[in-house]
């Protein structure tokens, strides 16, 4: 029997437009000989709804496509669809009024509802706030072969892989008992760095163990802050890859399961991405066109400093969204460089996006004056500093107000951690691209692009064309070898107020991905002052994250859906560790 894997791209709340893409899955299903398709978790609605789920009108209008849906699927082709489904026992139980389902659809209606059994409560999921869990382990035949069922989290909790079970119930486990001959998962499982091939090693030690053949399809595309990769995958009972779905990117696929055999046989097998500068390229140009394009935007504009973070960006857009619907602003002040001007130039030159220079000094001019009495008698410091930025936010929103334009911040994981950043000035913006990205991963993803130069016209088809004679370096030399600076007063440069990003970064993963203690992080060879500082930037910042424009999400742990700290808090990171020692205010703690 061959299955179709619809490695499908929702868009949340668009309930008739998912349906179509199942639709149109399905009828290309068929014209390729499967008998069963299998679409990702909630793919009749997107994941993830949230407080959508809260709303009457919008699991009605489910219940309806879904009816509608069966009654036009090809009649011979069972489809797995993916949507929620009242709980009729709720108001005797106290229970949750949904369930998180599967609709088994076929000859015109559907045939079985299955319920997700594990509901995830930690990082960026909530299933608790909305599901009722599913008590039984779900399954069907289909042309004598029988088929178990998981939803995502369902297959996350084998005890021997991890060693320690997170729920009472290991839903793989059950279905193995039961003796099905395939379990099949349907996810929207978010993207991570690395996670995947977290995935598939961890299926093939379940698949292995239970000596089950596994097929795991994974929704693509970004909605709001989270990415989903795909790369969705099937597995042989020996734990072998016999099918892999692209990444970042829609797609069907299939494989066939041996009636003899009792297995699934080789067929496609799509490479992973070389490297994690490679995928996470790949992440976020997909983030950025799928936020701008679900968002009803078709161009976007940023601020160009001549640095390597709006130099990434505007990369990243333009790959995105193609060359002219980016539009690159200098903004210098009387405190810029001269190479800064030229860096965002030849950058825009590269990439062959529009570029305007907008100078700022006689803006900053008029601030003064209006300043001047209530100023006076104090020195120049943070706040004429921050001035500047915040005419420049000014200035972009301007544009973006104006021309309906989405406007893309700039600032990197490192800054936002610490709160080197302006509220109102650097941070204004519809989508926060580098969010999540440490400045040292910037410098890497940069150099990797100048390497290869061909990624700008692989997530656009209209780049194919426009670069037909891409430049041999995308981002010009000068901008990465230059020290990084904000430029707000002579001859400042970012380690006037941060340690080396190197060493900042370090203690940045240590402290906020592997939740270390100060202690931890000193003993791991870090300047207790530096690793002090540091933590306290952290804790002052958070007020900042708050007001932050959502970020595109790529590692386990960023300032977005998942990251719930307090903002008035007296707790401590460093408490009991050391004596912690006051710092001297800086930019870093300014607004």
């Amino acid at each position: 029997m061959k299955i179709a894997i619809a490695q499908l791209n929702p868009t949340i709340g668009d309930i008739p437009g998912n349906a179509q893409k199942i639709l149109a899955a399905a009828q290309q299903a068929v014209q390729s000989g499967a008998r069963l398709l299998l679409t990702p978790e909630l793919s009749l609605c997107g994941y993830p709804p949230r407080d959508l789920l809260l709303n009457p009108s919008f699991v009605s209008a489910m219940s309806l496509a879904l009816q509608q849906l069966a009654k036009d699927l090809p009649p011979n082709l069972a489809v797995l669809v993916g949507t929620v489904e009242p709980n009729t026992k709720s108001h005797i139980t106290g229970g949750k009024s949904l369930f998180n389902s599967i609709a088994l659809l076929e000859a015109g209606k559907t045939q079985q509802i299955f319920y997700k059994r594990l509901l995830p409560t930690y990082d960026v999921f909530d299933e608790d706030r909305y599901f009722e869990p599913g008590l039984q382990p779900n399954h069907f035949t289909i042309d004598d072969i029988h088929i178990g069922v998981t939803i995502c989290e369902d297959l996350w909790n084998d005890e021997e892989f991890w060693g320690k079970r997170s729920y009472a119930v290991n839903p793989i486990a059950d279905l193995a008992i039961l003796g099905v001959d395939l379990i099949v998962n349907l996810s929207a499982s978010p993207y991570s760095v690395g996670k995947p091939q977290f995935r598939e090693s961890m299926l093939k030690h379940s698949a292995v163990r239970f000596q089950q053949p596994m097929i795991y399809v994974n929704q693509v595309g970004s909605n709001d802050d989270l990415i989903f990769d795909g790369y969705s995958f099937a597995l042989n009972g020996q734990g072998e890859i016999m099918c892999r779905a692209r990444g970042f990117a829609t797609d069907l696929v299939n494989v066939e399961f041996n009636n003899k055999t009792r297995d699934l046989e080789l067929s496609s097998l799509i490479a992973e991405s070389e490297s994690e500068e490679e995928e996470v390229w790949q992440a976020l140009v997909l983030g950025v066109k799928d936020y701008a394009l679900k968002c009803r935007f078709s161009k976007v504009v940023l601020g160009l400093s001549g640095g390597v973070d709006s130099a990434l960006v505007a990369a990243i857009a333009t790959a995105a969204l193609g060359k002219e619907n980016v539009l690159g602003v200098l903004m210098p002040s009387p405190y810029s460089s001269e190479h800064s001007v030229s860096d965002a130039l030849a950058l825009g030159k590269n990439l062959g996006i529009e570029t305007r220079i907008l100078p700022i000094g006689e803006l900053m001019q008029g601030f003064d004056h209006s300043l001047a009495e209530l100023f006076a008698g104090t020195e120049f410091g943070i706040a004429e500093e921050n001035i500047q930025s915040r005419i420049r936010g000014n200035l972009l929103m301007a544009i973006a107000n104006k021309f309906g334009y989405l406007l893309l911040s700039t600032g990197n994981k490192s800054e936002m951690a610490v709160g080197y950043c302006t509220l109102y000035g650097d941070m204004n913006g519809g989508l926060a691209v580098i969010a999540d990205v440490p400045k040292t991963r910037v410098y890497k993803i940069c150099h990797w692009l100048n390497s290869h130069p061909s990624a700008l016209k692989t997530q656009h088809s209209a780049l194919s064309t426009q670069h037909s004679a891409l430049p041999t370096e995308i981002i010009p030399q000068n901008i990465l070898t230059k020290a990084p600076s904000a430029e707000l007063k002579p001859g400042q440069v970012d380690q006037d107020s941060l340690p080396a990003y190197e060493v900042l970064d370090d203690i940045l993963q240590r402290f906020i991905h592997d939740h270390e203690s100060a202690a931890q992080i000193v003993d791991a060879g870090h300047e207790p002052m530096i690793v002090d500082r540091v933590i306290q930037m952290v804790a002052r910042a958070e007020f900042k994250r708050r007001q932050a424009p959502p970020g595109l999400k790529i590692t386990d742990r960023a300032f977005g859906t998942g990251w719930r700290m307090p903002i008035a808090s007296s707790w401590v990171a460093i408490k009991n560790a050391y004596q912690a020692r006051p710092i001297t205010t800086s930019t870093v703690a300014s607004n």
